[in-house]
């Protein structure tokens, strides 16, 4: 494949020396869960962020399902959430057994519609859980109501800010996801969950090593979520970086949108908002033709996300029906998203660039 969809080895290979000094330092002292290079890697993570608490844990479906269970979210409780996301946010809301509630997204940014989760509260809302999508930042601020959490997914945008603030400070507790596609990636499964509420940081701790609260002696159902030290040891490595990635993200980004602005809907970056372009997703209504061309001329484009969450089978006990949340469902036949890493060529994005337009006749 000439352009790949994303490329692990070109990202991760400058690093291997280090890497391997890390496992060998390991190996060597013996200690693997819980010690002294996750603790350094939350406290770089928490003032990366800008909050006071940084957990680290076993993945980023994780960080939501122990993030609500901290809320103390369960049964008779409503979330109101994105049905334009991927599956682990509403995943997490069933997990728990409370009630995912669905607003529409706004066309142009593809996150939560504030007004249309002004139209889903009712009495037994708990948690509004809006996702970043794509690295860009919802507008948290115009979803607060009193007495309702806001929890952040996060998953797709870390370092991307709204108004100066990182996301992952703009709720009262946010989910973090390292799988190792995402902006900040382990070399494995890893996730982390950021607040400022010390009682939160605190149920979240005793949350993911099964309520623990003395040797043998547990105090409620828990999990084994940790972020093991191997992992936390490498994504030290790679916060490093995070900012010159995601700078290098925005130019390939800003290439595109120049290029192409003109055959396809490029993204629109929200006044306020610092994009970080986890995916460069564009809009057309000839979105199947063109993912086909594509994959074609050895260009791995991606479709995130075909279904809508509330059309999902999982779904179906809510009565959800197609039609309830049109903008969703258009997003969902019209987005196509283009290569977009730090490790992309000059010639690779020229290539993308030439292709998109050949295929418009341009």
């Amino acid at each position: 494949m000439k352009v790949p969809p994303v490329d692990l080895v070109r990202q991760n290979s400058p690093f291997a020396r280090e890497f391997h000094e890390i496992l060998n330092e390991i190996l060597s002292d013996g200690r693997f869960v819980l010690d002294g290079r996750l603790e350094r890697f939350e406290g770089e993570f928490a003032r990366y962020v800008g909050v006071k608490h940084a957990l680290g844990v076993n993945s980023g479906t994780d960080a939501l399902v122990l993030s609500l269970r901290a809320l103390g979210v369960g049964r008779g409780d409503e979330v109101i959430t994105t049905p334009f996301t991927f599956y682990a946010t509403v995943e997490a809301i069933l997990l728990v057994g409370a009630k995912p509630v669905f607003a529409d997204i706004e066309p142009e940014t593809f996150n939560l519609n504030p007004e249309a989760v002004a139209d889903a509260m009712g009495g037994s809302t708990k948690v509004i859980l809006p996702v970043h999508l794509y690295g860009q930042a919802a507008e948290v601020e115009r979803m607060r109501y009193p007495g309702v959490a806001i929890l952040e997914d996060a998953a797709q945008a870390a370092g991307a800010t709204r108004h100066g603030a990182r996301v992952g400070s703009l709720g009262d507790i946010a989910a973090f996801s390292f799988y190792p596609t995402k902006n900040l990636s382990a070399l494995g499964d890893g996730g982390a969950i950021t607040t400022d509420d010390p009682s939160l940081a605190d149920g979240v701790r005793r949350l993911r090593i099964h309520c623990q609260v003395g040797k043998y002696e547990h105090a409620d159902v828990g999990y084994n979520s940790r972020l093991d030290e191997i992992q936390a040891a490498f994504l030290s490595v790679k916060l490093r970086h995070l900012d010159s990635w995601n700078d290098r993200r925005r130019a390939i980004a800003r290439r595109y949108s120049e290029a192409l602005e003109d055959v396809v809907i490029t993204p629109k970056v929200l006044e306020g908002n610092e994009h970080v372009f986890h995916q460069y997703t564009i809009r057309t209504d000839a979105r199947d033709a063109l993912k086909d061309f594509l994959i074609g001329r050895g260009i791995g484009v991606s479709v995130f996300y075909p279904v809508p969450l509330h059309l999902q089978k999982p779904l179906r006990e809510f009565g959800y029906r197609r039609g309830e949340f049109p903008e969703a469902e258009r997003a969902s036949r019209e987005v196509l998203s283009l290569p977009i890493y730090p490790e992309l060529e000059d010639w690779q994005i020229d290539y993308v660039i030439e292709s998109v337009r050949r295929f418009f006749g341009q």
